[in-house]
């Protein structure tokens, strides 16, 4: 680090000072603008798809933030070293993983312009003296991209050690050969079966488990674990995508219970898991994986409270979320004050439309009355904004992303 850098006055310190605690204890609205800026660029959004890679990128954002604030605290206006903490290592460590430069690491820059932003708002708050703030000003936006600068270079540095040591080993050459395969790529089916261990034909199920921030190396491996034998499968392909996330293919021709593994994975926290359907030979690998994928976004998407999930089941709440200020204007349109009713109404009527609008065989399904479930639909119908009749298909949609989001309709 080079020692010409010129320190403020005394005064441009104390309010950097002052500014800096304030930006250690960042405001509600920061951080989800911040995150936007960085998650919406269209440069990244292919990268940034990745709810794992997302989640990391975010934790990193807040990372830095806090760096650069708690080095002003106590050094005001002092060159602030690059930020080599253990989430942005992690991040780092991930992007190396799925096979992608340091430009990624781009995604840091952009939301350098939101945080500027605050941070004048904290400068004008605390002094009107113009000539104090053009100090303060000019100092610490070199400050902030100096810092934004060297943390990439530092970090691009650790991506180029972190990327040698990752060619010399077996998950590296599955992930590569596997990223291939996904891609369509002219693999020969031998070579890339003596590669990964693994028969390219007959039926595949792909999964892929994923968790935070804090979850670990062994809590993937027990969940995955808990999917091989739900499937009811002899062994699977493993590969590590990123540091928290694993991508499975299972040679089985079914789809394990959802409920069950749901129930199983509740053990370990933080941890969630996405199915693929089970598909067949080469096209089927990769068209299982595409879909396991798709309900890991959409999980992501919506902060469901569930922990496991499968295309069979989500793909039409999947299609559907995509934009989720919408699904909740949807979901609002067609259930109107059912929305807000009590939980036994919305199970209720999910069950009835689920069992083909049979009242007896939902009483059944719910160990309920018969004279029960016609009463409590009845109820449902006085509530929905048109008569279940005319509308079936988006009541049942709607629920379904209620279901999804955790909103009632515990069975």
């Amino acid at each position: 680090m080079s020692d010409d850098w010129e320190m403020p006055s005394a005064a441009a310190q104390e309010i950097i000072r002052r500014g800096a605690e304030q930006a250690l204890d960042p405001r509600p609205e920061w951080l989800p603008e911040l995150n936007e800026a960085v998650l919406t660029n269209e440069r990244l959004a292919e990268t940034l798809s990745d709810p794992v890679l997302a989640e990391r990128m975010r934790s990193s954002n807040l990372s830095n933030l806090l760096h650069w604030a708690a080095a002003n605290v106590q050094r005001p206006g002092a060159r602030v070293a690059a930020n080599l903490n253990p989430v942005v290592l992690k991040a780092s460590r991930d992007v190396v993983r799925r096979d992608l430069d340091a430009t990624a690491l781009d995604a840091w820059r952009l939301g350098q312009n939101v945080a500027w932003q605050r941070w004048m708002q904290i400068c004008f708050e605390l002094t009107r003296d113009a000539h104090l703030l053009q100090e303060v000003l000019a100092i610490t936006s070199r400050s902030i991209s100096t810092f934004i600068d060297d943390t990439i270079a530092a970090v691009a540095e650790v991506m180029r050690q972190e990327r040698h040591e990752l060619t010399q080993g077996t998950h590296a050459e599955r992930l590569t050969t596997v990223s291939l395969l996904l891609e369509g790529a002219p693999v020969a089916r031998t070579a890339a079966e003596a590669s990964l261990g693994y028969a390219l034909t007959g039926s595949h199920m792909a999964a892929i488990v994923w968790g935070g921030t804090d979850v670990t190396g062994e809590h993937l491996e027990l969940a995955a674990e808990m999917v091989l034998r739900a499937a009811g499968a002899a062994r699977r392909l493993t590969v590590l995508a990123t540091s928290a996330s694993l991508w499975l293919w299972l040679p089985v021709e079914r789809t394990p219970g959802v409920p069950d593994l749901d129930t199983d994975l509740a053990t370990i926290p933080g941890v969630r898991v996405a199915l693929g359907r089970p598909r067949r030979d080469l096209d089927g690998f990769r068209q299982s994986h595409l879909e396991a994928a798709a309900v890991q976004r959409m999980m992501a998407r919506l902060g469901t409270v569930r922990r496991a999930g499968s295309y069979m089941d989500a793909q039409l709440v999947a299609l559907l979320s995509n934009d989720v200020g919408r699904a909740d204007e949807f979901v609002a349109d067609t259930l109107g004050d059912l929305a807000r009713a009590e939980p036994e109404l919305h199970l209720t009527l999910r069950t009835y439309l689920e069992e083909q609008c049979n009242a007896a065989r939902a009483a059944e399904s719910l160990y309920a009355h018969r004279n029960t479930i016609v009463r409590r639909l009845a109820r449902c119908d006085e509530l929905l904004p048109r008569p279940l009749s005319e509308n079936p298909i988006a009541v049942g949609a709607a629920l379904q992303l209620m279901w999804w989001r955790g909103q009632h309709l515990e069975k």
